[in-house]
């Protein structure tokens, strides 16, 4: 059983996705911080740069956003059986022009936005303007009719193609068949090409009329976009806590799918949505870098900058058989919690999967089978390689926004988000040669040391004699204060 759960409040919007009860995947949008991915802009060249290929664009945003010349739509039209992915540029660059020979300084451009922010990079650009539907992209700038790669069934794609083919006519522009169009029937189709069309119209004039920052077209806000992306006929229902969003959702659905309008209805509960169905705790451990297994397993999950690591640990499972039987049946459930975590997590980029070691050549394709299997529910595109020699799984996940921890945590003050704290001995010794040092640089005849109370607690008890000693080299008198204030790290040392 699959449902989608909404919960609005004045600030926040948040969409979870439940399957067989269990969470798959969380959206969160926030009034003072909504996304920017699929917007389009008026923007300004501000800088181009020939050795990155690329230049930034001035789109009104609090940092300038980045263009690569892969990103730049050229008059090269794209064969009607050529696959297309929007916003993903050409394999190394290849056959793409000098960024100088594209824009120049100054330039103005529409672009439309691929990523959002992420950490201190601007946000990612494209030229090539795609707007969504419920079944379909529309490409207004190339003549194209694509299918997701989704489809795998041939004579499905050749039936999908076709119908869009037939119902685009002579039109100018292209279409792209989503996931979520297969068994669909023209009816369906020729609404969302109406659809599309009039919106495309409205945007093409106000782009007409733009000026440099302005925002010509925005994405639909989170519960629309997750009827949008998420409903289809699995999606036994849609439980949202608010009657003015329900209303809203029952108007969207009606105009795209009016046979699942019955399957929105309003959450009348005592108890939060969220707390009902065991989202609340989900997040909450969805933030945690240890995930238990059923198996008594575990896996430790790290983000960083360039990537995130999974490494998988057997824990306290001992298995019944041999230990190659027990490893196998500890990667084999860690293929599909990493798959799901990755999606809960909502984390891209780099991934790198440390499955603990097997010998058996088929035990590590079954693993890896496994692996891409628990990954074909994930709406976001993967790529999954075999075996590395060192035995770790390299994958990749697309990133368009922040994962769900740097959405909802900041790195700790304490230790920086360094994700530890200098001992409170080497704090101690840290003072002993700051004083030193302020001695030797200012007159003083006492000096008072304010730390937090761990450290002062180390002075007074292990290093008392390191202190009388310190006092009788210098020739001053040294108190020791306590501020429960202080951090760990954190200290003072005044002249007295």
């Amino acid at each position: 059983m699959s449902e989608i759960l909404i919960n609005v409040t004045p600030r926040e919007t948040r969409v979870a996705l439940v399957e067989n009860g269990m969470l798959q995947e969380v959206q969160i949008e926030r009034a003072a911080r909504r996304g920017y991915v699929g917007n389009i802009y008026k923007g300004r060249v501000q800088r181009v740069m020939p050795g990155m290929q690329a230049a930034f664009v001035e789109i009104g945003l609090e940092r300038t956003a980045f263009l690569h010349a892969s990103d730049i739509q050229r008059d090269a039209q794209v064969g009607a059986e050529d696959p297309v992915e929007v916003g993903v540029p050409a394999p190394g660059g290849q056959g793409v022009p000098a960024i100088n020979e594209l824009l120049h300084e100054g330039q103005q451009v529409v672009v439309q936005v691929l990523k959002d922010p992420i950490g201190s990079k601007g946000a990612r650009l494209t030229t090539q303007l795609s707007i969504p539907s419920r079944y379909l992209v529309l490409l207004p700038q190339v003549r194209t009719i694509g299918v997701s790669a989704r489809i795998e069934d041939e004579i499905e794609r050749a039936r999908l193609r076709g119908l869009v083919a037939e119902l685009a006519g002579e039109a100018s522009a292209g279409y792209i068949v989503r996931t979520n169009a297969e068994g669909c029937e023209r009816e369906a189709f020729a609404d969302d090409i109406a659809y599309l069309q009039r919106a495309w119209q409205a945007i093409a004039a106000a782009m007409a009329q733009a000026e440099v920052g302005d925002r010509i077209y925005e994405d639909l806000p989170l519960p629309l976009r997750a009827m949008r992306d998420l409903m289809h006929d699995a999606i036994e229902r849609v439980r949202v806590d608010s009657r003015e969003a329900m209303l809203k959702l029952q108007g969207f659905v009606q105009q795209f799918t009016p046979a699942l309008v019955e399957r929105i209805e309003l959450y009348l509960g005592k108890r939060p949505i969220f707390d009902v169905y065991g989202v609340e705790d989900e997040i909450g451990r969805a933030l945690q870098k240890n995930v238990p297994l059923k198996s008594g397993g575990y896996l430790v999950i790290d983000q960083t900058e360039a990537m995130t690591t999974v490494d998988v640990n057997t824990g306290s499972f001992v298995g019944q058989r041999n230990l190659e039987e027990t490893v196998y049946r500890t990667n084999l459930e860690a293929a599909q919690s990493a798959a799901r975590q990755l999606r809960l997590r909502n984390l891209g980029g780099i991934i790198i999967i440390d499955f603990i070691d097997m010998i058996d050549a088929e035990h590590r394709r079954q693993v890896l089978r496994m692996l891409e299997k628990s990954l074909t529910g994930d709406h976001a595109r993967t790529s999954v390689y075999e075996f590395s020699p060192l035995g770790l799984v390299e994958m990749t996940r697309k990133r368009t926004t922040e994962s769900l921890e740097r959405q909802l945590c900041e790195a700790c003050p304490t230790c920086a988000g360094r994700g530890h704290v200098r001992t409170a001995e080497t704090v101690v010794y840290e003072i002993f040669r700051e004083i030193t040092r302020a001695v030797r640089q200012f007159d003083a005849t006492s000096l008072l040391v304010i730390a937090a109370s761990k450290v002062v607690a180390r002075v007074l008890e292990e290093e008392s004699a390191a202190v009388v000693e310190l006092e009788e080299f210098l020739g001053k008198s040294i108190r020791f204060q306590v501020d429960e204030q202080y951090r760990q790290e954190q200290y003072d040392v005044v002249l007295l």
